[in-house]
């Protein structure tokens, strides 16, 4: 990982960080209010040399101090010292918990000795200070006193006497508060980073390529709206809208010469928004003036027609069991653009009839009758009906809900599919969030706003009057109207519910329909034709 890895990953953590900010501010605070309250009193001490006549000895002298002042500070806090010490305050105290309670320290460069003392009681704090100036001062005497001697030729003078301390030293809140925000900040960082290693979800369009091995073709954001509702209104300037147009507009330039006629959408898990994204891509579709027919082939979780707020009943199941005509199932929406084929009754075994004979011979009318074919699946990994229909479709389109779905289960889902020889046509991003989308822009129009009472006065004093702006009238647009396409051979002849496959009869010089379902189909007929 670079900086900018980090910074990516910190950016999009930023709650996780504000969390840990303020719980590490109000446990070192809470904390801090808690400990009992410590005084600190604090005296000062010079060691220096006597009979000194002259500036030799007295440099002598001064180095001579020099070297003994880092040992006198260990004996101000040698157990012989703080014994004395508790006797002469007669102390209730044991030698080792007062040690803890002393620190000394040599100033840099001189022979001045600093010692603090800490208690919870000021006035203790300020009389074991005191003392210590006493005893340390008769200790020094007597070690630096050789045999015979009278005078020692160190002397120990204090030059701060201790003093009544005022305020608590400790526990200092605003510091522990401020070393406690510092710490959450950080813990909390590592923890974004730590998750971030550790979570295989698919965020990045990057991953979702080299997984699924198919480009990113759109990113559909996180939208209340349609989440709720499901369905984009018709003409809507919406994000999500917007998005589903980017989709259909990246399809027709996957394969300028042959685009794709039937498609499946699929994903690898439940919940990723897949059927959303066809009913949704298919009513684009169909506002773009194309004839589109949208089958409900989960059969396990149809939701197209609760989606739709269509009638549930009759559909896929009763035609590929020959239980109704295509002509009697089928659903118009938008005007006639699009159709519906409801899923019909749940059926006790969905892979087997979506692997039928039956179920080929109907994509291949419907290639030939509609100009795109939109097919809403079951995900991939949990049923193995996806599979069943993938060879069917001339492609396939892949959702990968965004911080959901793993990057195993995306490349078991893209396995899948190349050991099927399937054409996967590109991943879509689904519910992605705003902080993680793509710049989408919601572009609409609007009548400009007449002023209000202030701002009409504000014009007139300067002798502007507002002209109100005439709304020009729009021209109609009319749907491109797309010619039917008939069907000419028949499987089944004899029964009025049987299926009409087939190219259907195009224009000469133009290209026939016809796609994967259509080979299979032929492959299965024979040489004869016929079933």
């Amino acid at each position: 990982m670079d900086i900018r890895d980090y910074l990516r990953v910190l950016r999009a953590g930023w709650a996780l960080l504000l969390l840990g900010l303020l719980l590490g501010g109000a446990v070192a605070a809470g904390i801090s209010m808690v400990l009992p309250a410590e005084y600190t009193a604090t005296t000062q001490m010079f060691v220096s040399t006597t009979g000194a006549s002259d500036l030799a000895q007295a440099v002598q002298g001064s180095q001579y101090t020099e070297q003994k002042v880092a040992s006198y500070a260990q004996l101000l806090t040698s157990k012989e010292l703080v014994s004395a010490v508790i006797e002469d305050l007669n102390l209730d105290a044991r030698p080792r918990d007062l040690i803890a309670q002393i620190d000394a320290e040599v100033v840099q460069d001189t022979t001045i000795l600093n010692v603090s003392v800490t208690d919870p009681s000021p006035e203790r704090a300020r009389d074991i200070a005191a003392s210590i100036d006493s005893e340390f001062g008769s200790m020094v005497r007597e070690l630096e006193t050789g045999d015979g001697e009278e005078v020692s030729p160190v002397r120990v003078s204090v030059v701060a006497t201790p003093e009544l301390p005022e305020a608590p030293s400790a526990p200092a809140v605003i510091p522990n508060t401020a070393l406690g925000l510092t710490l959450g900040l950080v813990l909390a960082g590592a923890l974004a980073v730590l998750r971030d290693r550790l979570d295989t979800t698919v965020k990045d369009d990057e991953v979702a390529t080299e997984t699924a091995r198919a480009p990113v073709i759109g990113h559909i954001p996180d939208d209340p709206e349609l989440a709720g509702a499901h369905v984009t209104q018709p003409h809507s300037t919406s994000s999500a809208a917007e998005a589903i147009r980017q989709v259909r507009a990246n399809l027709a330039f996957l394969d300028v010469d042959d685009p794709p006629r039937s498609i499946m959408v699929t994903s690898s898990m439940p919940d990723e928004g897949k059927t959303t994204l066809a009913v949704n891509l298919a009513l684009a579709l169909a506002e773009a003036g194309n004839s589109v027919v949208l089958v409900e082939a989960d059969l396990r979780r149809p939701k197209v027609t609760r989606y739709l707020g269509m009638v549930r009943g009759a559909g896929l199941t009763n035609v590929l069991t020959r239980g109704a005509s295509l002509a009697d199932v089928l659903q118009d929406v938008a005007g006639g653009n699009l159709q519906v084929l409801p899923a019909g009754p749940v059926p006790p075994n969905p892979s087997e009839l979506l692997s039928s004979d039956a179920m080929a011979s109907l994509v291949e009318q419907l290639v030939g009758k509609y100009d795109i074919v939109v097919l809403d699946a079951p995900p991939v990994l949990p049923v193995a009906d996806a599979s069943a229909m993938a060879g069917l479709v001339d492609g396939v389109l892949l959702c990968a809900r965004w911080g959901v779905v793993t990057s195993a289960q995306l490349d078991r889902s893209a396995t899948v599919f190349e050991r099927l020889s399937a054409h996967v046509l590109g991943v879509v991003m689904t519910m992605v969030p705003g902080r993680a989308a793509p710049v989408v822009y919601g572009y609409g129009y609007e009548t400009p706003k007449e002023p209000g009472p202030v701002a009409s006065r504000v014009l007139a004093l300067f002798g502007r009057k507002r002209q109100p702006v005439e709304a020009l009238p729009l021209p109609t647009v009319r749907p491109r109207q797309v010619p039917r396409r008939s069907a000419r051979t028949t499987v089944g002849a004899t029964s009025d519910t049987a299926l009409t496959i087939g190219p259907a009869e195009t224009p000469a010089g133009q290209r026939s329909t016809g796609g994967s379902a259509r080979s299979i189909l032929r492959s299965k007929r024979g040489s004869t034709g016929s079933r």
